[in-house]
């Protein structure tokens, strides 16, 4: 049995703790979150394909990132400043003996997201695989509490980045590449504390359905998936200190889920297993399909 596997709700929570900036930093966090399982033995199901993962550097990026490499892939990390977690990141993922390249940036500027997909064609030759990942949120009691700048900036981040992303990335794309974009619970139960944020992931459902269906004929398929709760950076650097204790606990499973219960599925949605997937969305929620 993994450690995935085995884990339980923590007796007295989660310890209650704070980060001052975000994005979080893995680092500082306690308990440190599972990014991967010994029983993960790759077999060659992503070997020689070039990755483009964007918050690669820790949470669920990283562990789709390492979870990528054991499958054979190589690997380009982009993430804004994080470089402490995504130098940590690179080292890992190079013991599997595949190239991996970090690319620091925002991801919320278009202009950026040109350049980035042109550096990982550059550095690596090629792309196949584009995971938009990378995400931000503020939590705020209403509507009301969100400014201007808070709701541009969670697009930016969120929705806009993976526009700009994905037209940059479909012209070096060809049949058998995916693109995969995470979502979040929260589009389909809806959250009253993250309003903008909940928005961006309807989007995200939305134009991942789309995209599926205009880039069929090229046999590019895109596919999401939607995390529950999940002990992430983001998290501590976000969700108020009196709320840390319990985050997870109300999900069926009674824990937060781990970065590493994601990898099998952003696997199956890359690789040929995945082959007849296309506008799907894989749920990661540990049962909690409702918002109560």
């Amino acid at each position: 049995m993994d450690e995935l596997s085995k884990q339980q709700p923590l007796s007295d929570g989660i310890p209650t703790q704070q980060q001052s900036r975000q994005p979080g930093l893995e680092t500082e966090m306690d308990p440190k979150p599972i990014f991967e399982v010994e029983s993960h033995v790759g077999s060659g199901k992503l070997k020689d394909r070039v990755a483009l993962i964007t918050g690669g550097d820790s949470g669920i990026g990283k562990a789709v990132a390492i979870g990528y490499a054991k499958e054979g892939a190589h690997v380009a990390i982009a993430y804004l400043d994080e470089h402490e977690d995504a130098k940590n990141t690179k080292q890992r993922i190079e013991q599997e003996g595949v190239k991996c390249t970090l690319h620091p940036g925002d991801i919320g500027d278009e202009k950026f997201c040109e350049e980035l997909v042109e550096d990982v064609v550059n550095q690596h030759g090629k792309l196949d695989i584009l995971v938009n990942n990378a995400a931000r949120q503020e939590v705020k009691q209403n509507i009301r509490e969100i400014s201007p700048e808070q709701l541009r900036r969670t697009f930016d981040v969120n929705f806009f980045s993976m526009f700009y992303l994905t037209q940059a990335a479909i012209p070096h794309l060809k049949t058998g590449s995916s693109i995969i974009n995470t979502a979040s619970i929260n589009a389909y139960v809806g959250n009253k504390q993250l309003v903008d944020y909940t928005s961006t992931k309807g989007a995200i459902v939305a134009f991942t359905r789309s995209m599926a269906k205009e880039l069929a004929a090229d046999g590019i398929r895109v596919n999401g998936v939607a995390p529950g709760p999940i002990w992430t950076p983001l998290i501590p650097a976000t969700i108020p200190e009196d709320q840390i204790s319990e985050f997870g606990a109300n999900t069926p499973l009674g824990r937060p889920g781990q970065p590493a219960d994601h990898v099998g599925s952003y696997i199956l949605l890359a690789s040929d297993e995945g082959a007849y997937m296309t506008g799907q969305f894989v749920h990661i929620n540990g049962g909690m399909f409702t918002s109560s």
